[in-house]
């Protein structure tokens, strides 16, 4: 199963990409700050970073350089940053590629019978808020993010 580390500080976004990749067969590592992604990075070492740049306890670009010290694994920046000043100091320092946040993706999901808004955590029906448990939401978060693919018992109790 190849390994994916996610270093981002927005935990919305984090379970977003978790549950997507988990979804996918990927295993999956995040860190809320730099020096933790690098203890992971190197405890773990997976098949590629995701790495924000506005990771709070230091600068995206220097967890770059420490990454490089030691590894080749990719690395996907994630980032706010948009204008190509602050791009290119992060594909200097050694990263592959990066892509800008927002990042577009469907995080609404409509149907006929009831409408699902994976951003803003709800899901309504005939109009009307539906109440779920945070069990409920985390089921259904995994259920909408995987059409047509069969989830087994297996997947569900491996989710965080």
């Amino acid at each position: 199963m190849a390994r994916v580390l996610v270093a981002e500080k927005d935990p919305q976004l984090v379970r977003a990409l978790v549950i997507n990749m988990q979804a996918r067969q990927y295993g999956v590592g995040a860190a809320p700050e730099g020096a933790t992604a690098l203890r992971l990075a190197a405890a773990s070492q997976p098949d590629v970073v995701m790495l924000d740049l506005g990771v709070p306890d230091m600068d995206g670009v220097d967890v770059i350089k420490a990454l490089r010290a030691w590894t080749r694994v990719p690395i996907l920046v994630l980032s706010a940053r948009q204008a190509s000043d602050e791009k290119v100091p992060a594909l200097d320092a050694g990263a592959d590629d990066y892509a800008t946040k927002p990042f577009s993706g469907t995080t609404v999901i409509a149907t006929t019978d009831f409408t699902v808004d994976l951003l803003a955590k709800k899901a309504t029906r005939d109009g009307r808020d539906v109440r779920l448990t945070p069990t409920e939401w985390h089921l259904l978060e995994i259920s909408v993010c995987s059409p047509g693919r069969l989830i087994t018992q297996k997947q569900l109790l491996q989710e965080d």
